[in-house]
């Protein structure tokens, strides 16, 4: 394409791009709507009621685009996380229900997969913080436990977040307050203090907070470098696909792995940074290094996809435990919790396949996440029978979950991702963008030029 720097832009908007823009139009236009319903409308029923043709505006609303990657990514960040902030919000929870909240925030929130940091939640920063996390085994500001609360602590046996028990009353009462995919860490661990002694052993203890222990990993300049790094690796991994027909067919499908991962956090750490730039808000990490992952528990619960982790903890987690806790007692309740979010895991991956391929679902999506979530339980039940008595290296942690999730994901997920070749269609795309930018330099060099 020729012509002046007007021209090029206009000829590369049109079509899909200008599809994408009036969508997303509409999309903002909609949740604007559901901001004012919420000041005007009471929380419950009758709130989500008005909510509904909304949630089914989003619904159908990626199948007017047809793109890879916009397709993808509407329906990831509005058909299912806005679906889900909206139904939280409908019963006055979730990151949309905060009363202070100004419309573009809420638009922000609403739309981006993002959660703003709470205070709680916030790195350590200064000496006087560092000590207590030394004293306190976690990051949050939760006081001191005495030895009897450790041991109280320790009974509870199930998920926790970061307020702990301070009696046996309490505990009875309400076992299942948080519903975190978090393990309490064993009685042994407790009664002898902490293990934690730096960022790379802080997953030991068997407690995964939110909140990692600061470092230059952490620091600004050290998730520059990161993303840098893996920015790199990821335009590396593009180029490697020109010599696929001479590499194994195993192999590329490894190199699949690392793509999916490289592009999530990518996109969602350059969604994440515009929204931190024009908010100027602290925001929740998306990734938290998931190849370190030591077991199903980790690798879920506290390191892939976390936005995705937040939202269904919540949303599905948290009423099916409450509810399983009131029919098969708190000791087995976890098990049909954690079944249901990985179930309708599956059955939002599944739809997500269909927007991209347009294709009736095959359903191994859902049987790779019900399998995950069954694997799950039975690591769950074996940590609670061994009781902190037996513990894998890490490494070895890492290898085998890891390992596990590759392999599953070669029998149970890429077949579907690869049988809507949305390979071949996002070549093209990283095409389509290199091909505009040479236009606008061309553009630009011909202005310039006279």
């Amino acid at each position: 394409m020729e012509g002046n720097i007007k021209d090029v832009i206009k000829y590369w908007i049109e079509g899909e791009i200008e599809s994408f823009i009036k969508v997303w139009l509409l999309i903002y236009v909609s949740v604007c709507y559901c901001y004012l319903s919420s000041k005007i409308l009471p929380k419950g029923l009758f709130r989500l009621f008005s909510f509904l043709p909304v949630i089914f505006f989003f619904l159908y609303v990626p199948l007017k685009i047809n793109s890879v990657h916009l397709c993808g990514n509407t329906g990831f960040f509005i058909s299912w996380l806005c679906n889900f902030k909206l139904i939280l919000l409908a019963f006055d929870q979730g990151p949309l229900s905060d009363s202070s909240l100004s419309i573009i925030k809420f638009v922000f929130l609403a739309c981006l997969p993002i959660k703003i940091q709470q205070k709680s939640q916030l790195y350590v920063e200064n000496e006087v913080n560092r000590d207590n996390f030394h004293q306190n085994n976690h990051f949050q500001e939760t006081p001191s436990l005495n030895s009897s609360e450790k041991k109280d602590f320790a009974k509870n046996d199930h998920f926790q977040e970061t307020q702990f028990p301070n009696s046996d009353d309490k505990i009875e009462n309400n076992p299942f307050q948080d519903g975190y995919f978090y393990e309490t860490p064993s009685k042994k661990l407790v009664e002898n203090g902490s293990i934690v002694q730096n960022g790379k052993e802080f997953a030991q203890s068997g407690h995964f907070q939110k909140s990692p222990i600061p470092s230059f990993a952490n620091s600004n300049e050290g998730q520059k470098l990161n993303y840098g790094i893996k920015t790199l690796l990821f335009a590396l991994i593009i180029r490697v696909y020109d010599y696929s027909d001479y590499i194994h067919p195993y192999i590329i499908v490894v190199i699949y792995c690392f793509h999916i991962y490289l592009s999530l956090d990518i996109i969602l750490a350059i969604v994440s940074g515009l929204a931190r730039g024009l908010l100027g808000l602290q925001l929740e990490p998306q990734f938290n290094e998931p190849y370190l992952s030591t077991s199903l528990q980790d690798f879920w619960g506290q390191r892939w996809n976390l936005i995705v982790t937040r939202i269904l903890r919540p949303t599905i987690y948290k009423p099916v435990l409450s509810l399983s806790a009131n029919i098969l007692g708190r000791k087995w309740a976890p098990i049909p919790a954690v079944m249901a979010t990985f179930a309708v895991s599956g059955l939002m991956h599944e739809l997500i396949f269909y927007y991209l391929g347009r294709a009736k679902p095959t359903w191994e999506i859902t049987w790779f996440f019900l399998l995950h979530g069954v694997c799950l339980n039975v690591e769950i039940y074996a940590k609670k029978v061994i009781n902190g008595r037996f513990k894998l290296p890490r490494i070895i942690g890492t290898i085998l979950t890891i390992g596990f999730v590759m392999i599953t994901g070669f029998w149970l997920f890429f077949p579907q991702l690869l049988r809507c070749n949305s390979d071949v269609r996002a070549f093209a795309e990283y095409e389509a963008i290199g091909a505009f930018f040479k236009d606008v330099t061309r553009a630009v060099n011909s202005t310039f030029s006279r």
